[in-house]
C-alpha cells in the first residue's frame, strides 16, 4: 500500500496547493490499494506553468533527436526491467487479471522500441530542392506543451503511447492520470528523471473530470493527446476547436469479427476467448459483434456458450483466473443496463446474464455474456458497452457481413477469420476501420494505430504517430 501526499511537478515532488486525495480500493475485495494527492486548478497552473517555460527556454526542445532518443532508451530499459511490478499494481488498481495486466507491459517494450527505431530514422530536417527554383530546408520541429490524458484499462500502455512520441519529438508534457489508476502511472516520472529527463519537462497529475477539462482548455496548452470514451473525446475536440489546439483522440470502438463459411470454428473460438474478453471485456478493440453465416450461426453459439463457460472467474492476482472484476460500481451497473436492454430488446441469452457469476460474493463482476441471434439494429450491436458481453449476428454472404460490419458509428480495429488469407485480405481491404487482423495476427507496432469515423483523430505509433507531435516549417534558402 503507498500513499504519496506530493504531486510530481516539473520532475520534482512537491506539495499540492489543495487538500484533496484520491483514494484507491480494489474492485475485487475493496481493500485498500493506497492514496495520492488531487490535483486541482490551481496545480494545473503550476504544471502547465513548468512544462511552457521548459519548452521556450529549457534545454529538451533544442537538444539533437539523438540525445532524446538516448533517453527515452535508458527509460525503457529502466522501465521493463520492472513490468511485474507494474502489471501487479496496476492489477490491483483496476481489476486486470495478472495475465493480460502482465501481457500487456510486456507489449510494451516492443511499443517502446518501435517508437525509437522510427525516431532514428525520422527526417527531422531536410534539405531539398525547391519548386520551380533555389532550395528548402524543412524542419520538423516540437508541437510545443502537450496534455496527454489517458484511461484507466491499460495505463502504462496508454501513457507511454503519448509520452514516447512528445519526447522524442521535443515536445513538455503534462500527463493526467485517470483517478481509478492514479498510483501506478507516478513512478513514470522519477524513472524518466533517472534517465537524464530535464527539469520542468514532465508533470505526472490525477485529477478529477471537471480539473482534466480545464487542463485540456489550458490557453499554455498547445496539443491534447487522448485516449478514453467517444462522448469525452467529443467534449475535448469541441475546447480544443475553439482555441485551435492541435489534437488526437484514441476513442471507443465496436470491432466486429467476420468468421467465414471456411473458418476452422474450433480454432477460431478458441482465439476469439481472447480477442472478445480481453481485460473483462474493458478494451476498446475488443471484438465484440461476431458475425457468422447463418449456417453456421448456431454452431458457433454453442462453442462460445461452452467457451464462456469454462472460463475462471475471480481473483485477479491468480494466474488462473481469466476474468476479474469490472473496474468499478458505476461500470458493472453500465455492463449490466446493457445485458438488460439486451434482453428487453429480443437478443437470445447463450450464455450469462445479469446478477453475479457462481461462486462469486464481492467485487464489481458481471456474468461474461453470450447474445445470440442479434439484429446490428439493436443497442448492444450499436453501442461500445465496455464489458465482457459479446453479440452473434448472422449473415446472408459475404456482401452482407462486409455491410454489417461496416454499419457501425465506430471504425477502430476488426477480423476476419478464414482458411484463405487471400480471401481474408481482400474482406480486410473493404472494412472501414483503422486497424484490422486476418485470423490471429499481431499487433504491428511500427503501423499506425487508431480509428476511422466516431473512433477517432490521428495515429499512434511509428513514424505516423510522431508526427502528430511535430509542427512543419519551411525555410527557402
Amino acid at each position: 500500500m503507498s500513499h504519496l501526499a506530493h504531486l510530481f511537478i516539473g520532475g520534482r515532488r512537491v506539495a499540492p496547493l489543495g487538500s484533496e486525495t484520491i483514494e484507491l480500493r480494489s474492485p475485487y475485495d475493496g481493500s485498500l490499494v493506497g492514496s495520492v494527492a488531487a490535483a486541482g486548478k490551481a496545480d494545473v497552473d503550476r504544471a502547465v506553468a513548468a512544462a511552457r517555460a521548459a519548452f521556450d527556454t529549457g534545454p529538451w526542445p533544442r537538444t539533437t533527436p539523438a540525445e532524446r532518443q538516448a533517453v527515452l532508451s535508458r527509460f525503457a530499459e529502466r522501465h521493463a526491467a520492472r513490468a511485474d511490478e507494474f502489471a501487479a499494481l496496476i492489477s490491483r488498481e483496476n481489476g486486470s487479471p495478472i495475465w493480460f495486466a502482465k501481457a500487456v507491459q510486456g507489449g510494451i517494450v516492443p511499443q517502446n522500441a518501435a517508437y525509437l527505431k522510427a525516431a532514428a530514422a525520422f527526417p527531422w530536417e531536410t534539405r531539398q530542392p525547391a519548386f520551380p527554383q533555389g532550395e528548402s530546408l524543412w524542419r520538423r520541429e516540437p508541437v510545443g506543451v502537450v496534455a496527454a490524458v489517458i484511461p484507466w484499462n491499460a495505463p502504462h500502455q496508454s501513457a507511454l503511447a503519448k509520452l514516447f512520441p512528445a519526447l522524442l519529438a521535443g515536445c513538455t508534457v503534462v500527463l493526467k492520470l485517470a483517478p481509478e489508476t492514479a498510483l501506478d502511472g507516478q513512478v513514470l516520472g522519477e524513472l524518466l528523471t533517472e534517465a537524464g529527463l530535464p527539469e520542468g519537462v514532465l508533470s505526472i497529475l490525477a485529477a478529477d473530470r471537471e480539473t482534466s477539462e480545464y487542463l485540456v482548455g489550458h490557453a499554455d496548452v498547445d496539443k491534447i493527446a487522448f485516449t478514453g470514451s467517444t462522448a469525452a473525446g467529443r467534449r475535448i475536440a469541441s475546447l480544443a476547436g475553439a482555441q485551435l489546439k492541435r489534437v488526437s483522440l484514441e476513442l471507443g470502438g465496436k470491432s466486429a469479427a467476420i468468421v467465414l463459411d471456411d473458418a476452422d470454428l474450433e480454432q477460431t473460438v478458441a482465439t476469439l476467448k481472447y480477442a472478445s474478453f480481453p481485460n473483462s471485456g474493458q478494451s476498446c478493440g475488443a471484438q465484440t459483434r461476431i458475425l457468422v453465416p447463418r449456417s453456421r450461426h448456431d454452431a458457433l453459439v454453442e462453442a462460445m456458450a461452452a467457451t464462456v463457460a469454462g472460463m475462471t472467474i475471480g481473483d485477479p492476482a491468480d494466474p488462473a483466473t481469466f476474468l476479474g472484476p469490472l473496474v468499478a460500481e458505476r461500470q458493472q451497473a453500465r455492463v449490466s443496463g446493457y445485458i438488460e436492454a439486451g434482453i428487453s430488446e429480443g437478443a437470445r441469452l447463450a450464455a450469462g446474464g445479469l446478477g453475479l457469476p457462481d461462486g462469486i460474493d464481492r467485487g464489481f463482476f458481471v456474468k461474461p455474456t453470450v447474445f445470440a441471434g442479434v439484429d446490428n439494429a439493436m443497442r448492444i450491436a450499436r453501442e461500445e458497452i465496455f464489458g465482457p458481453v459479446v453479440c452473434v449476428i448472422a449473415y446472408r454472404d459475404v456482401e452482407d457481413a462486409v455491410r454489417i460490419a461496416n454499419d457501425s458509428p465506430y471504425g477502430l480495429s476488426g477480423s476476419v477469420w478464414t482458411s484463405d488469407p487471400d480471401r481474408g485480405l481482400g474482406i480486410a481491404r473493404r472494412i472501414r476501420t483503422g486497424t484490422f487482423f486476418v485470423n490471429a495476427g499481431t499487433p504491428d507496432f511500427m503501423a499506425p494505430f487508431g480509428g476511422f469515423k466516431q473512433s477517432g483523430l490521428g495515429r499512434e505509433f511509428g513514424s505516423e504517430g510522431l508526427g502528430h507531435y511535430v509542427e512543419h516549417k519551411a525555410i527557402s534558402l
